[in-house]
C-alpha cells in the first residue's frame, strides 16, 4: 500500500474524518429510511450493501471507480448466496461450500485488485449473516435488491467527490488549504500475478482450512451459529504477502475481545432500535478512519457493528451474545494463531531450502 500523506497519518486530519462521515452517512441514509419504514428486519443487507464505503479510501477517482464497483460485485455475490442459502434452509454441506469459496476467492479478489480493507473478513460476514436470517423465498430478491440499492447509494456517494474537485479554483481555496480537498495518493495496480505467488495461496490455505476447523468445532460444541468463530478467524490471519506476525494477531484478538465488551455495555439496558442505529452509525465512522492505519484498533468499532447489525436482524439475549461471542472469539483466534505459526514455520523452512 502507498504510503499515505503526512495529514493523512494523523486520525483526526479532515481528510480522515471525510472518508469517515462519508461511510457513516452510507450507512445512516438507509437504516434510518428502514426505522421510518418499520422494517429494521433487513438491517443486515441495507448495511452490507453500504460496506461499499469502506472501500476506495484516498485513491484517484478513475481508479477508484473500478475498486468500488468490484467491491460492491464481490459484497453483492456474498449478501446473495447468503440469501439463498437461507431460502433452502442454511444447509451445512451447502454452506461449507460457499465459505469455502467467498472467502478462498475473496482473498485472491482483495489481492489481485490490491484493495484496502486487504482482506475477505465482509465478505465472509455478509455471506453468513444472510444465511442464518430465516428468508421466505418470496423475500429473496427484494432482500437482495435493497442490498443493491444500498450498495449504488454507497458507491454514488463514495465517487460524489469528483464532482467537487471539478469546482474551478478548488484545489487552491479555503478547503484545500484546510486540508479537506488533498492529493489522492493510493494507486493500486491489478496484479495478475497474485495467482501465481504460493505466499497468496498459503493465505488463502490458511483461510479457508481455518474456517472449516473454525465452525465445525463451534458448531460441535454447539455454540449458537458459528459465524463468529469464522469471522474470529478471518480477522487473525494476516493479509496475503503480510509478514505472519504473532503481535499482529495478537492485537486482532484484543480489539476483537474488547470490541465484544463495548457491545455489552452498549447493549446492556436493551437500548431502543434508534439508538442501537446511532451506534453502527457511529463504529462504521471510527472502522473506516482506523481500518487502514491499525486493524486492531479498528476492531474495537467493526465489532461492535457486526454485532448491532445482527442484534437488529435477529435478536439475541444479551447474555448469549456475548459469552457465545466471546468464546467463539477465543476459538477462531486461537485456530488462527495456531495457523500463524505453523505458515512461519514453512516460511523458514522454505527460507532454509533456498
Amino acid at each position: 500500500m502507498t504510503a499515505a500523506a503526512p495529514a493523512e497519518r494523523k486520525g483526526w486530519a479532515p481528510r480522515n474524518l471525510e472518508v469517515g462521515m462519508r461511510a457513516a452517512v452510507a450507512v445512516a441514509v438507509p437504516l434510518f429510511l428502514l426505522f421510518a419504514a418499520g422494517r429494521l428486519d433487513l438491517t443486515a443487507y441495507a448495511t452490507f450493501g453500504a460496506f461499499t464505503a469502506l472501500y476506495g479510501r484516498n485513491e484517484p477517482y478513475r481508479v477508484r471507480v473500478r475498486t468500488l464497483t468490484v467491491a460492491a460485485v464481490a459484497l453483492l455475490l456474498s449478501i446473495s448466496a447468503g440469501v439463498w442459502l437461507a431460502v433452502l434452509g442454511e444447509p451445512l454441506a451447502l454452506l461449507a461450500v460457499a465459505l469455502v469459496v467467498v472467502v478462498g476467492g475473496g482473498t485472491l479478489f482483495v489481492t489481485i485488485f490490491q484493495m484496502v480493507p486487504p482482506q475477505a473478513l465482509f465478505f465472509v460476514f455478509a455471506l453468513l449473516v444472510c444465511a442464518a436470517v430465516p428468508t421466505p423465498a418470496a423475500d429473496a430478491i427484494p432482500r437482495i435488491g435493497l442490498a443493491a440499492a444500498t450498495a449504488a447509494f454507497a458507491w454514488a456517494l463514495t465517487m460524489s467527490g469528483w464532482v467537487l474537485r471539478r469546482i474551478p479554483g478548488i484545489s487552491r481555496g479555503p478547503l484545500a488549504r484546510s486540508g479537506f480537498v488533498t492529493e489522492l495518493r493510493r494507486r493500486p495496480g491489478v496484479d495478475i500475478g497474485a495467482v501465481r505467488d504460493p505466499r497468496v495461496w498459503l493465505t488463502v490455505a490458511q483461510n479457508v482450512v481455518g474456517v472449516l476447523i473454525a465452525g465445525g468445532v463451534a458448531l460441535s460444541f454447539g455454540l449458537g451459529h458459528a459465524y463468529w468463530a469464522v469471522v474470529s478467524l478471518v480477522a487473525v490471519i494476516p493479509p496475503a504477502r503480510a509478514a505472519h506476525s504473532i503481535s499482529r494477531s495478537v492485537h486482532r484478538i484484543v480489539g476483537t475481545v474488547v470490541g465484544i465488551a463495548v457491545t455489552a455495555l452498549l447493549l446492556v439496558w436493551s437500548p431502543p432500535a434508534l439508538v442501537v442505529i446511532c451506534v453502527i452509525v457511529v463504529c462504521q465512522f471510527f472502522a473506516e478512519i482506523l481500518v487502514a492505519r491499525h486493524y486492531g484498533a479498528a476492531l474495537v468499532f467493526i465489532t461492535p457493528l457486526a454485532l448491532s447489525v445482527s442484534h437488529l436482524a435477529s435478536p439475541t439475549p444479551l447474555n448469549v451474545l456475548v459469552v457465545d461471542r466471546v468464546l467463539e472469539t477465543v476459538l477462531g483466534a486461537g485456530v488462527g494463531i495456531a495457523l500463524v505459526l505453523l505458515a512461519r514455520v514453512a516460511e523458514r523452512r522454505r527460507g532454509l531450502a533456498a
